[in-house]
């Protein structure tokens, strides 16, 4: 039934990055949206422009990458840093954007501005029937109980015509930045690790200029200061350029600085080289300091996100990348509780998962921002002073601090570092009971329950295209199931267990499924054949010509899209059998007895869940139970499980029977 136009899946306030892509994964699962922001237009120059290699995936994942690289954006695949020389600036080094240890499908940072990123969301959105109203503003809400459907009041005002409308919801979200309305009225405040010490300002434009890394990122210390250099679209360039420090006699940490001076400032730091500006397409002066909320929600109805929880330098490019993995990390979650298939509990792990990453982020922003406003010691002092010791030092104290905390974080930086804590969706060691399956987590597998599945390159049965494993599930709501089956011969009986057990009437995936195995239809629909909340893909360590899907169990006759064959070779396991087993760490034989292959939970967001042995018998459904019971609604207790249906299971082995069960 159509909700009355008062009322709300959700209200969201702010479209920024954080906001817009969180209504862009809603609005696509179907919800009614509410989406306002206060400026009357998107934004238009300027503000964050810097798009990393993990985000890069994340909107392949979305279907939106293409898109947005159709504005053709700068890549910035290498950085120089330049330092302090005998007559101006010299290079001292480069190192990768995306060093090459991290296995990134885009080793490289894309660079253009918000705006343009804003209107790819926008139009994504009008797709899927929402629309962001422009200029509303919040001006009251209230978690009032009177409705336990839609608890949320909210109050809001155009502020062109000063019209009121008063809407009910379900969730209120505030992505509003960093001087959040919704953040002042709940009383959370803001921790700050340290009192402001250094204003920069920032200008767009282009330029003309001798400077012969004007197109490569580059970080910049003189005798007159520091510029950060990151190349932009449409022949544009952005400099980040220090004009006041705590250090200054004069130190005011409002202090302004017109255009002008800026661009002299900028000019002092690059001598020996010139540089003078075309056009200045946007231009702001900030304070560098670094914050984070208290809290993110505090009655798992009214959440937050993006600046106006976490507040830093924007020099390592983490507000917008930050933004993003904040709006997947709710999206799915809630998600799953309004689709009735997870406990309402699970929303509390919005807040524990991302604030420990904004944490780390203003820990690693705090060193690096101090740092790089910090004149950078030239080659010519240390010689120098290495002359007055009686030895020659070639201690750790003589390399670049700063040169060295950037390579030491660029695991974090590009967004591969992120690794969610042990909690009810990621099952580490650490979180398992001695009650719990020993089929959990074995031995070898080089998956880390919180972090990113690592890729992998295999080749699709169905049509002989050489895909990437980990981005053939769209992001779609669902939990990914990567059965990795090992060879042929020594899984054929687990496989065929695996489909007759997760089909049983009473197992988790039967319980969530919305169409059976009869009625699916896998022409119109390939990711989700069965249920909306699981995805399966199957990937066999054989040559993709002696894979058969009619003779696999049925179960993965309706995943026929989503059948592989680890037959493709990988640099970075160059002696490996088969890489994309080798690479998650599963054996391709049985050599120990207790089965080949494994199963990879993957979570909505791309985060590993948990790893289970892939065994003959129920072992391995038992287990992947066991992990579910811990959030979906009516989730069975272990004890429950050995009361399965006998009765439907032989049902289902007779079915099985007009299959044939080995490869």
């Amino acid at each position: 039934m159509a909700l009355p136009n008062t009322y709300f899946d959700i209200v969201i306030i702010g479209a920024g990055p954080v906001g817009l892509l969180l209504s862009v994964c809603l609005s696509r699962w179907g919800y009614k949206i509410k989406h306002i922001d206060n400026r009357p237009v998107p934004t238009a120059t300027g503000r964050a422009d810097g798009i990393q290699p993990r985000s890069l995936e994340v909107l392949k994942n979305l279907g939106l990458k293409r898109k947005i690289m159709a504005h053709d954006p700068a890549k910035v695949y290498e950085v120089a840093f330049w330092d302090p020389g005998d007559n101006g600036i010299v290079r001292t080094g480069t190192w990768p954007s995306c060093p090459s240890f991290l296995d990134a499908r885009y080793p490289f940072t894309a660079l253009l501005h918000q705006g343009l990123i804003e209107r790819v969301f926008i139009d994504d959105l009008a797709k899927n029937g929402t629309r962001v109203d422009r200029p509303w503003t919040i001006t009251r809400f209230e978690n009032d109980g009177r409705d336990n459907t839609y608890p949320v009041s909210v109050h809001l005002k155009n502020l062109d015509s000063n019209v009121v409308e008063h809407v009910h919801t379900k969730y209120l979200f505030s992505g509003e930045g960093a001087r959040s309305f919704v953040r002042e009225q709940l009383g959370i405040q803001i921790q700050h690790k340290d009192p402001i010490a250094h204003v920069w300002g920032v200008m767009d434009g282009v330029v003309r200029t001798n400077f012969p890394d004007i197109k490569m990122k580059c970080t910049i210390h003189s005798d007159y200061g520091s510029i950060m250099v990151i190349p932009r679209e449409a022949n544009m360039v952005r400099l980040y350029i220090q004009i006041a420090s705590s250090t200054d006699k004069d130190w005011n940490p409002r202090k302004t600085a017109t255009v002008e001076e800026v661009q002299q400032a900028a000019m002092n730091i690059l001598k020996p080289y010139e540089i003078s500006w075309d056009r200045v397409e946007w231009y702001s002066v900030y304070p560098i300091g670094q914050g984070i909320a208290e809290k993110y929600t505090l009655d798992h109805r009214v959440f937050m996100g993006g600046d106006c929880c976490h507040t830093h330098s924007p020099k390592a490019g983490q507000g917008m990348n930050t933004a993003f993995h904040d709006a997947i990390n709710l999206a799915w979650k809630l998600h799953h509780v309004e689709a009735g298939f997870a406990d309402r509990s699970i929303l509390e792990t919005y807040e524990s998962e991302r604030k420990l990453i904004a944490e780390t982020l203003l820990n690693f922003d705090a060193q690096y921002a101090k740092l790089f406003s910090q004149r950078q010691t030239s080659a010519s002092e240390v010689g120098h002073a290495n002359n007055h010791v009686s030895s020659p030092s070639t201690s750790k104290e003589d390399k670049n601090q700063f040169v060295e905390t950037f390579k030491a974080n660029c695991e974090f930086t590009s967004g591969f570092g992120v690794a969610y804590q042990p909690n009810i969706f990621n099952w580490s060691s650490s979180l398992l009971s001695t009650t719990s399956s020993s089929l959990f987590n074995p031995p070898g597998n080089r998956c880390t329950p919180g972090r990113i599945l690592p890729p992998a390159t295999v080749t699709r049965v169905l049509d002989a295209n050489v895909v990437h494993l980990e981005n053939e599930i769209p992001f779609n709501g669902s939990f990914r199931f990567f059965v990795f089956a090992g060879k042929p011969q020594t899984s054929q009986k687990a496989l065929k267990d695996l489909s007759l057990y997760l089909q049983s009437p009473q197992s988790f995936y039967t319980r969530f499924s919305t169409v059976s195995a009869e009625s699916a239809d896998v022409h119109h629909e390939q990711h989700n054949p069965h249920s909306r909340f699981f995805s399966i893909c199957l990937t066999i360590a054989a040559k993709r010509a002696d894979i058969l899907i009619p003779d696999l169990p049925q179960l993965f006759h309706d995943y026929s899209s989503h059948v592989y064959a680890d037959d493709i070779w990988d640099k970075r396991v160059p002696d490996a059998q088969a890489a994309a087993h080798a690479k998650v760490g599963l054996d391709v034989e049985n050599r120990d007895g207790k089965g080949a292959g494994g199963v990879v939970v993957v979570r909505p967001d791309g985060h590993v869940g948990c790893v289970v042995r892939l065994v003959e018998g129920r072992g391995t459904v038992e287990a992947l139970e066991e992990y579910f019971a811990g959030f979906v609604v009516g989730g069975r207790k272990k004890a429950e499980l050995k009361d399965w249906s006998a009765e439907g299971v032989k049902t289902l082995g007779k079915a099985e029977g007009g299959v044939r069960a080995h490869l």
